[in-house]
């Protein structure tokens, strides 16, 4: 089991118009920091602002509230002219007097950038800063692209149950991952795959920095996004203004352990959603939480077997069904939508389900993918070094059923496959950068009841790199900008805005 580290999207409602504010001279690229001989192209070329049409967005509709460009970074910084990629970038001005850009990542890893400013505009930064967005390398809009899967095969994937763990069942799960690594090699640049990882995000995050013409980084990271963070402070301390971090990744997690504790993060949100569930009298989890994680799996686990009808002919397969139930635990915002679709499924429809689970996946309305998933797992196997003792991958499988019973389809047997990254055709180098001394100071913002970045990693972060930390009270993953809690934002905002340090324990 893995869980991907993804921030939630909340609906922007306010209307944002970008661009209609009175034109001003294009920023002139900062050149007051070194620049690394061979790299000088890169970090003085200038952006060319203009229309997001033929960008991809995971939704059309909100393109119209910014702008778009592209800047080269090279592939291999370490032979800049080996090759280049295209990072896509998106804008929405500043609507007041502007202190510069600030930069903005949703997380992932894999997940694209390119609408997340209008949440963060959408707020007092918005007067105060162009707000940024961004593609990772191989991300989304960003050229060239991590590409593994067909969209048929990755419609084919989610119908893969991949719960068999007798020696043939893993034989051929790990055949199957053996296949996918192979697909990632021939179908996306080689190089790419080698340089894809957060050390190559934050030197193109410098890149755009310098580009944007600030000569100090403005930067706000969600989930994910707060590595990136980190890591930038880490290689560039002397370039940061302020850095905002909610959903806090900790350095040097372990891979295994950090999963075995996102899955405790996601059984103590599904079981605040049973206690919810269980206020109304027609919870199809019942009304006694004690059991709701029995009543969940004698809904999904006929699905191992056939799939629940849905409108659309193609059935809700078992991966599907839990994989819906994770993004909905997300946030309480789609607890309803989970208890519609648990209501649906004991009438044998998975259509709601179905539905989160599209919108994890990156499917849309026309049958296409994002690349997400692919990103996803070309980063995470840059960044995470492979798990290839079988002892140890057995043991990590007993551990994460324990961490989240309402995943645990009851096959386990002790055997569990190995994972992608074992197969991986890119040689693991990745070295966790330490944090220097007498870094500027930054905020980490983290939820009490945080599923996907749980609590104390926001703590064991903001100790890491001595930042102030926030807690927020709550069950979501992330909170800053997404959801309207003004406790949170005006402090963040009085950061951004002023450098205003928030005061030591807080919390709301």
């Amino acid at each position: 089991m893995l869980v991907r580290r993804i921030a939630a999207l909340t609906a922007v409602t306010a209307f944002v118009v970008a661009g209609c504010s009175t034109a001003r001279p294009q920023a002139r690229p900062d050149t007051s920091h070194p620049v690394p001989t061979g790299l000088e192209r890169f970090y003085t070329q200038e952006l060319d602002w203009g229309s997001c049409v033929g960008y991809r967005h995971r939704d059309e509709a909100l393109s119209r509230l910014l702008e778009c460009a592209r800047i080269d970074v090279p592939i291999d910084y370490d032979h800049p002219d080996a090759g280049t990629a295209q990072i896509a970038m998106s804008r929405i001005r500043a609507s007041g007097d502007k202190i510069g850009s600030l930069i903005v990542n949703p997380g992932g890893p894999g997940a694209s950038g390119l609408n997340t400013p209008t949440n963060v505009a959408n707020s007092a930064v918005g007067r105060s800063f162009d707000v940024v967005g961004f593609d990772p390398r191989g991300v989304g809009a960003s050229t060239p692209s991590i590409v593994c899967n067909s969209d048929a095969e990755i419609d084919a994937d989610r119908r893969d149950l991949d719960v068999d763990t007798s020696p043939a069942g893993i034989a051929e799960t790990e055949q199957e991952e053996r296949d996918y690594a192979a697909r990632c090699q021939a179908k996306s640049n080689l190089t790419l795959l080698e340089h894809v990882g957060t050390r190559d995000v934050v030197r193109d995050l410098d890149v755009m920095r310098a580009v944007l013409g600030d000569p100090k980084l403005n930067f706000v990271g969600f989930s994910y996004g707060t590595k990136i963070g980190s890591d930038y402070l880490a290689a560039y301390p002397d370039r940061v203004r302020a850095m905002v971090l909610d959903g806090g990744v900790p350095p040097g997690a372990d891979p295994v352990e950090e999963i075995r504790v996102q899955l405790v993060g996601f059984q103590t949100a599904f079981d605040n959603f049973a206690r919810q569930c269980a206020q109304s009298s027609d919870c199809p989890l019942g009304t006694d939480p004690a059991h709701a994680v029995a009543r969940y799996r004698a809904l999904v686990n006929p699905l191992i077997a056939k799939p629940a009808r849905t409108d659309d002919g193609r059935g809700l397969s078992y991966s599907d069904a839990i994989t819906g139930t994770q993004q909905a635990l997300y946030s309480p915002e789609m607890w309803g939508m989970l208890t519609t679709g648990l209501r649906e499924l004991g009438f044998g429809r998975g259509d709601s389900l179905l539905a989160l689970a599209d919108y994890y996946d990156g499917r849309r309305s026309d049958g296409t993918y994002s690349n997400m998933d692919d990103a996803f797992n070309a980063i995470r196997c840059a960044d995470d070094p492979p798990v290839t003792d079988r002892a140890r991958v057995d043991q990590a499988d007993g551990e994460f059923r324990k961490a989240a019973p309402f995943m645990d389809d009851g096959r386990g047997n002790g055997n569990a496959a190995l994972d992608t990254c074992a197969f991986w055709p890119v040689k693991f180098d990745y070295t966790e950068p330490k944090i220097p001394a007498n870094v500027p100071k930054v905020v980490v913002v983290s939820t009490t009841g945080d599923p996907a970045t749980p609590y104390q990693d926001g703590v064991d972060l903001a100790k890491a790199i001595g930042a102030s930390l926030l807690t927020y009270h709550g069950t979501q993953h992330t909170v800053s900008f997404n959801y309207g809690v003004a406790c949170i934002d005006d402090v963040v905002i009085a950061y951004l805005v002023d450098l205003t340090v928030p005061p030591e324990g807080y919390s709301c």
